[in-house]
């Protein structure tokens, strides 16, 4: 049986995990570790894509793909090193918040644009920077898939260390062009002109003659 972390749903051409992320409730109190303290729950399961996990809860879910949830400005947010191991997330917006980068989990619309802007989500209408970015946020990508069948989130395969088979990578150039020292004089003396002898400096270096006194008068 495949893990719900790597089958990929045709229907929505998205993982099947994702859906219920984007309609997770987080930083609520733990319902099963309610009285162990303040545990709010800011974590996901993607193998179980049940509720949001506390920190006591973890213990239940060792050896699962689990995400952890941050908040910014009142919103969902997720790490980029930790969700693109997962997804694709090309075309989303990120942003930077504490020296990392993340992305949104759902819509933000925005109720007035300001002016210049040339560029908005396909979505919820949010500005945002020239292309290459379409989407706010993870969720609008998602509901976009339905009318535009080339948008993924599978992840591209990572080409291959051993580029031996690929002419044009940069060590098969870099060795298809490279001359030894003996090549590179021969094209020099080849590039003249038949009458021309090749060019030999003679340039020496001269020693000073011994100074001779005048003869005494």
């Amino acid at each position: 049986m495949v893990s719900p972390m790597i089958r990929i749903s045709r229907e929505e051409m998205g993982p099947p995990w994702l859906r219920p992320l984007l309609k997770t409730n987080f930083f609520v109190p733990c319902e099963i570790h309610r009285d162990s303290g303040k545990k709010e729950c800011n974590m996901y399961c993607l193998d179980c894509t049940g509720p949001a996990l506390c920190s006591i809860c973890l213990a239940n879910h060792k050896d699962h793909h689990v995400v952890q949830i941050r908040r910014s400005s009142y919103h969902n947010v997720i790490r980029i090193s930790d969700v693109s191991k997962f997804i694709d997330v090309s075309c989303v917006h990120p942003y930077v918040i504490n020296g990392a980068k993340i992305v949104f989990l759902n819509e933000r619309p925005q109720p007035r644009l300001g002016k210049g802007v040339t560029n908005t989500c396909e979505i919820c209408c949010r500005s945002l920077p020239e292309n290459p970015f379409r989407f706010c946020s993870l969720g609008c990508k998602l509901n976009a898939m339905k009318q535009d069948p080339d948008l993924t989130f599978a992840l591209r395969p990572k080409l291959s260390r051993d580029d031996s088979e690929d002419p044009y990578s940069p060590k098969k150039i870099k060795k298809k062009y490279a001359m030894s020292d003996e090549e590179i004089c021969h094209v020099s003396n080849s590039s003249m002109s038949p009458g021309t002898p090749p060019i030999v400096s003679y340039r020496t270096s001269r020693r000073k003659g011994v100074p001779h006194r005048s003869p005494p008068f």
